[in-house]
């Protein structure tokens, strides 16, 4: 299950990354691209902060905490035998490492790096792929373990 969740990992991190250097290509004027109406569009914003840019001057501790939520996932994916679980831990890894990857290495310096957001969604917003994959892989863990779906994967392999 591990490489599964690699896999699924590294696919999100993948598209994450490609599709923020295509924003910062692509939208670096300020402009902005209506995509359904004024609904859904993109725009390019680099946000210090978390989600609705909250807590801009604590971008170290969101460095810090995303690099540790990562390190579990990783280790508790080693005993993981689930494939509903393995491949939602993977996915929201991999979000987590695409935002990581921005604090790390994008300016203004190392471990305070401003993430990349490009969709805006109604102006209420602005997010990444790396984002959508969070939110969609908290939503998948609610669903998994509301369906009471094991950890171990016992009752996936019996199924089989």
């Amino acid at each position: 299950m591990y490489r599964r969740a690699l896999a699924f990992g590294l696919f999100v991190i993948l598209l994450d990354q490609i599709t923020k250097w295509w924003a910062e290509s692509a939208l670096a004027g300020g402009e902005r691209i209506p995509v359904i109406g004024d609904f859904l569009s993109f725009v390019l914003v680099y946000n210090p902060g978390a989600a609705f840019s909250l807590g801009t001057g604590s971008t170290w501790l969101f460095t810090i905490f995303s690099a540790v939520v990562v390190a579990v996932i990783l280790w508790v994916l080693r005993q993981c035998g689930s494939r509903a679980w393995a491949i939602t831990l993977g996915i929201i890894a991999g979000g987590a490492v695409g935002n990581l990857i921005d604090r790390l290495f994008r300016d203004p310096s190392f471990g305070q790096g401003h993430v990349v957001d490009f969709i805006s969604y109604n102006g209420w917003f602005v997010g990444n792929i790396a984002d959508i994959a969070l939110v969609l892989g908290v939503v998948a863990l609610v669903i998994i373990e509301m369906r009471g779906i094991p950890f171990s994967g016992a009752e996936e392999s019996a199924d089989e």
